[in-house]
């Protein structure tokens, strides 16, 4: 299910223990930036359900949490694999030239030159810099660097206009 009132956040992706915790994956730029939000709705087969935050760790490798009405590890096992999200108004307004990866996402690119190189099909971190993954043709991966790679992004045309060569 797709809703675009709603902004994925992260993932759960694992269970961890067994009194009914899970382990989550955050896509927020701080890793625990995700707990900062309340409630969180998990995509559960295809419907967004409301799940209360009854407490929540930050770990070495990742976050652990516990939900509200979720007490063995049988529960938690169900979650595993569920987007988490949280309504768009909830997310704070961004500064010119600041993009959620989720509005991203689906955007057609194309080059300078006209030539079209496919939609983003998701973003990821490589700690230089993200990397955009294109689908046309083939896969491409393009670095995320505005105003070198990156030329020009428009939310409203749907379209983001790059510095490459269609033949990389």
């Amino acid at each position: 299910m797709s809703n675009p009132d709603m902004v994925t956040l992260g993932k759960v992706s694992g269970v961890f223990g067994v009194k009914g915790w899970v382990k989550v994956f955050s896509y927020t730029e701080m890793r625990d930036g995700i707990l900062g939000y309340k409630p969180w709705f998990l995509d559960v087969a295809g419907e967004w359900k409301t799940f209360k935050v009854v407490s929540s760790q930050s770990q070495a490798k990742g976050i652990v949490t516990l939900f509200e009405g979720i007490a063995d590890r049988d529960q938690a096992q169900k979650l595993v694999g569920c987007r988490i999200a949280v309504p768009r108004e909830q997310l704070r307004k961004l500064n010119e030239g600041e993009y959620y990866w989720a509005d991203l996402e689906g955007m057609d690119v194309i080059t300078t030159t006209g030539v079209s190189l496919g939609k983003v099909d998701h973003l990821f971190e490589t700690g230089a810099n993200d990397v955009m993954v294109v689908i046309g043709d083939r896969e491409r991966l393009l670095p995320w660097l505005m105003g070198d790679v990156i030329r020009q992004v428009s939310l409203t045309d749907g379209q983001i206009l790059v510095e490459w060569d269609p033949d990389f």
